[in-house]
């Protein structure tokens, strides 16, 4: 597809940047609805960032995704926030205005969202969530919850400290549980979403007895490398409903694209396979 000079452009920052696959998703909704515009990766160290911040809108990019290790430094370098970027305490996409100010957006929460409801729709959100992991996907992830209506969420993380802190920035729903408790915290759980390494190419996998969860328990791995954890596995054994961990990944980039590029964006089985065959590569 030619690009012109009148071109839509948006990018992505981190440092580094290489890994990002957040190029490879934009690309490929750029080209399959025939957009004039371009999605770049920005390696930004972060002593430009600042810097960095003032002159994009400048030169005429419409916004921009934020990567690691830039989310918390962006709350400051932004003129509004919305709720769930001042509740998650993290940017992750910036959407430049007509006037020029910097909006600041954290869109892990609806990523997570969104694909959990395509792909488990009607999960049990009445009921007590397990989450694993006190990262900053976790705390996404626990606003996403308390915000879709569950009445507690049960944290645990191997360092007992980094749970009770996230419980006590996220509110009392979320309680703090200590990691050697984890499978006694199934019991009458309706989702259990694992936020932590284990399970990724490379780590150890995660060590839980499945028994506790009831059968029409949702399980959730944000792990997608491989796409099928062995948790996920463990779950499809017991015949309980799983939820990949790419799904949250390309989801979480369709608001950002809507408003750079002014086209709704899909989430289908080709932008899966394109990203996977990325991924494998």
């Amino acid at each position: 597809m030619t690009i012109s000079g009148s071109a839509k452009l948006a990018g992505v920052m981190g440092w580094p940047i290489a890994h990002s696959r957040s190029p490879r998703i934009h690309g490929y909704w750029l080209e399959a609805y025939g957009i004039d515009g371009a999605y770049i990766p920005l390696a930004i160290n972060p002593d430009d960032l600042a810097e960095c911040f003032r002159t994009l809108p400048k030169i005429g990019l419409r916004g921009w995704n934020i990567t690691l290790p830039h989310k918390e430094a962006a709350l400051k370098l932004v003129q509004r926030l919305t709720p769930a970027a001042e509740r998650i305490g993290a940017v992750n996409t910036v959407v430049v205005q007509s006037d020029g100010s910097l909006h600041g957006d954290n869109t892990d929460a609806f990523g997570f969202i969104a694909h959990l409801t395509q792909t488990a729709p009607g999960w049990p959100s009445d009921r007590p969530a397990v989450v694993l992991g006190a990262g900053g996907a976790a705390r996404a992830i626990c606003f996403a919850l308390l915000d879709a209506g569950v009445p507690e969420v049960r944290l645990a993380n191997r360092t007992l400290a980094r749970s009770q802190s996230l419980a006590l920035a996220s509110g009392a729903k979320v309680r703090p549980i200590s990691w050697d408790t984890r499978a006694e915290a199934l019991l009458g759980a309706g989702l259990l979403v694992n936020t932590t390494s284990l399970g990724m190419t490379g780590q150890p996998p995660l060590d839980l007895d499945l028994q506790g969860l009831p059968d029409d328990a949702v399980v959730n791995d944000i792990v997608y490398v491989p796409l099928e954890t062995p948790l996920l596995a463990a779950a499809k054994a017991r015949g309980l409903r799983t939820v990949d961990g790419l799904g949250m990944l390309l989801h979480q980039a369709r608001p950002g694209f809507s408003q750079w590029f002014g086209r709704e964006p899909v989430v289908d089985a080709a932008l899966y396979a394109a990203i996977m065959k990325d991924i494998k590569h």
